[in-house]
């Protein structure tokens, strides 16, 4: 089968890129390939939905524009389609005094980077929501919104098709062969250019076409608790103030379109790509790569043992809700019962450095292009950033 583009991955990014060729180039064959029988089945059908702001970013990062643009870009598709959102809004609470400086500084990032936002007091923040608390200052995001993320990729996917968009689906990536073919689902694909959007393969299917040397993926298990009862202890989003060092924002509350409540999630390194629930999706190659990039990552970077410890308590359901305690008044612990879909990130760290990455990384030439880091928020920033890579690589027809 030949195509003009050939995208590998149904996930966010790869339908995303799609609908930026088929804006660009109108008339190009453009082929996407997908190993699961349907669109979002792994991290942007497990994600939590949350469309963010673009605050925590480094406003001279490819995330914080991406993102910023991706919340207005992604907001005007969900309500041209008339899709769910929860506007929400999100508020960012600091545990005690130690916090404020590390919460002023996502609040001055925000505003390098032409954000809305709030820098907010007590009172304030009890008229916004009653229930949490901070230590003098909160951060208040009123563009934070949640949106249903496998409804979003469906929509995506429908349109596509609808534009002349080959997606074929239960069409696994094998190998590389020639100039610039594959081999997925047992049969032979050509293609002026491969967009390689794999997520947790993306490094590995990258080396075949001799990039991603420099990096490699460790997979990180999310999982989130859901409340069950009929009151919400919290209406908007509530954050902690996160980490800066690590590229995770720690356990907050979230709430779902339809209203429900959830706290996490965690963020322990996985012992394959998707290790997502038992021996389910075991891979003894994925187990002996993964395995040693983290205990290599154990031993080496003090940051990444210490978030593997911290994150290990996290297997604890009162551990978690002791945690999301610290943020609000009034919290009935026993209510956080049931674990959710777990998800997993797939996050690139740099080998030469051992240190996890921030930013989105793509690599690429005039043949082909892989988006090897496409982390929180990915899924917010997905538009922008789709664009970005499709005018880089592919600005001419093919």
């Amino acid at each position: 089968m030949n195509s003009d583009y050939l995208i590998i991955g149904g996930g966010i990014m790869g339908l995303a890129v799609a609908r930026s060729l088929r804006a660009r180039h109108k008339d190009a064959s453009i082929t996407l390939i997908e190993k699961e029988s349907g669109v979002a089945h792994h991290a942007s059908g497990r994600n939590s939905g949350v469309l963010h702001a673009g605050f925590y970013y480094a406003a001279d990062s490819l995330k914080a524009k991406f993102c910023r643009d991706g919340n207005k870009a992604l907001r005007a598709y969900v309500a041209e389609h008339k899709l769910r959102i929860n506007d929400c809004g999100k508020i960012v609470v600091a545990k005690n005094e130690k916090e404020l400086e590390a919460l002023r500084e996502l609040y001055r990032r925000g505003q390098a980077n032409g954000v809305t936002l709030k820098l907010i007091d007590e009172k304030d923040l009890a008229a916004i929501e009653p229930n949490a608390r901070t230590a003098g200052q909160a951060i208040y995001s009123p563009t934070t919104a949640v949106v249903d993320p496998i409804e979003v990729c469906n929509t995506l996917k429908r349109e596509m098709e609808t534009h002349g968009v080959s997606i074929l689906t239960g069409t696994a990536y094998e190998y590389r062969f020639g100039d610039n073919g594959i081999v997925a689902g047992g049969q032979r694909f050509e293609a002026g250019m491969i967009i390689n959007c794999a997520g947790l393969y993306a490094d590995r299917i990258a080396r075949d076409f001799g990039f991603c040397r420099d990096y490699g993926i460790i997979p990180f298990k999310g999982v989130y608790l859901k409340y069950e009862g009929a009151d919400t202890p919290a209406k908007p989003c509530i954050y902690p103030v996160p980490n800066l060092r690590n590229p995770f924002l720690g356990v907050h509350f979230s709430v779902t379109v339809d209203g429900t409540v959830k706290i996490g999630p965690t963020a322990i390194p996985a012992f394959w790509r998707e290790n997502y629930r038992g021996v389910n999706g075991f891979s003894p190659r994925d187990m002996v790569e993964i395995l040693g990039r983290e205990a290599m990552m154990f031993a080496l970077n003090a940051d990444f043992r210490s978030l593997a410890m911290s994150e290990m308590k996290k297997y604890s359901k009162h551990y978690m809700a002791q945690q999301a305690a610290l943020m609000v008044k009034h919290l009935d612990a026993k209510r956080f019962s049931t674990w959710m879909r777990p998800g997993i990130r797939a996050q690139l760290f740099d080998k030469r450095t051992l240190k996890l990455l921030h930013d989105f990384v793509v690599e690429g030439d005039a043949k082909s292009v892989h988006v090897l880091n496409a982390v929180s928020p990915a899924f917010t920033s997905s538009f922008p950033f789709a664009e970005w890579i499709v005018s880089r690589f592919a600005p001419d027809a093919r």
